[in-house]
């Protein structure tokens, strides 16, 4: 049986590569198009947002901060998450890092053994998240142009990934809990941490860029060929059912597999706002493919489940999903979407994505001063206690 299953699997996917070569030989001039355009995304919005975070993370496991954190936050991660301390700046990371960075962290810890294994597979169930830079900048500002839309989004997702971390907290078994190291453990200097740390994080930035210009022109090449058109229609008399046309599903199936491009196809949508709030949740929730190749590349040579990491970013798409259409209800979804757009204009007509970027910036030191504020009340009440 096993046999049959990989005999089917090699057939599909050398079917899969001569049908991409001949889309690449027939459309040359789409293709290096589409590769531009990833490349400009790469350069423009990826590498800038992404890059410090990584050097961030990375300089916070080698110089022992993880360390000092993980006292302070273990009477907070260990109720809730069934995981230790030192798991903490995963958790910060990933809700202000934007992925793939709270997945890179989460590595980084159990590369350090910071954390086991099974707190390390729990940890990215829910850890690595969309940033608030893009969730305001792009999806709220850009897409959307309400600000509104922008907080009921990062809201709701911050709010189903808790979820998803609680629901995740018996992964393994529970126990198993490491604690926070009570000695002072010998760091690495600086300089060698910092320069480790540029570099590991360069290269972890080229290899993400590497699949998101992939995965554009995979996009541009489905939808030339007509075969997204052939998905959607399919996967469009699913959506009947519920009310919504063949567009619902086009859009969906672009989600699935890159998140930006997925979102950005809800700019063309002029109905229902309550609906297309709820997809992006969605999509924002599952990350796409593209991100989850990203993420795959750094568990390769881990040990660490990826069917728990997927799972938990499907059941983290389908929660926001639900939990944004159910803010989503509070709005007036009787006006048509042109008019609810309309009616925001006024007000973020001087917004650009630069004052998106400081405003979530703003946001994610408040959020990040939350974090400690409760870590520090948790452990005076703790220490009472005792």
């Amino acid at each position: 049986m096993t046999s049959v299953r990989q005999k089917t699997f090699d057939a599909l996917t050398v079917l899969g590569l001569l049908s991409v070569t001949v889309g690449l030989i027939l459309l040359p001039s789409q293709m290096v198009e589409a590769a531009r355009s990833g490349v400009e995304l790469c350069f423009n919005v990826l590498i800038p947002s992404l890059f410090p975070f990584f050097v961030v993370s990375s300089l916070t496991v080698e110089l022992g901060l993880a360390d000092r954190l993980g006292r302070l936050a273990s009477p907070l991660m260990e109720p809730l998450f069934n995981v230790g301390g030192g798991c903490a700046p995963a958790l910060i990371l990933g809700f202000i890092g934007g992925y793939p960075v709270g997945a890179r962290t989460v590595i980084n810890l159990f590369e350090a053994k910071k954390c086991t294994k099974r707190e390390a597979e729990r940890m990215l169930a829910f850890c690595n998240n969309s940033g608030p830079a893009f969730i305001f900048g792009v999806v709220g500002a850009g897409i959307f142009s309400s600000s509104q839309v922008g907080l009921i989004l990062y809201l709701t997702h911050i709010a189903a990934s808790v979820l998803v971390g609680l629901i995740f907290r018996r992964h393994g078994g529970l126990g198993g809990i490491t604690k926070p190291a009570r000695t002072e453990q010998a760091r690495t200097p600086f300089p060698a941490a910092f320069v480790r740390a540029v570099g590991a994080s360069f290269q972890s930035c080229l290899g993400i860029c590497g699949f998101v210009i992939f995965f554009t022109v995979l996009i541009k090449l489905l939808f030339l060929s007509g075969a997204m058109d052939v998905l959607a229609g399919g996967l469009g008399c699913l959506f009947g059912l519920v009310g919504l046309d063949e567009s619902w599903a086009s859009m969906l199936l672009t989600g699935l597999l890159e998140l930006t491009s997925g979102v950005w196809s809800l700019r063309e949508v002029s109905g229902s706002l309550g609906a297309s709030i709820a997809m992006a949740a969605f999509m924002l929730g599952w990350a796409g493919l593209s991100v989850h190749c990203q993420v795959l590349s750094f568990l390769s040579e881990t040990g660490l489940s990826a069917r728990t990491y997927l799972l938990g970013k499907l059941l983290h798409g389908l929660l926001s999903a639900c939990l944004a259409g159910l803010a989503a209800s509070f709005i007036s979804l009787e006006t048509p979407l042109g008019a609810f757009l309309a009616a925001e204009v006024g007000t973020l007509a001087g917004m650009d994505f630069a004052s998106a970027l400081r405003g979530s910036a703003v946001l994610s030191a408040g959020i990040l001063m939350f974090f400690f504020a409760v870590s520090a009340v948790s452990v005076k009440i703790c220490g009472k206690k005792r």
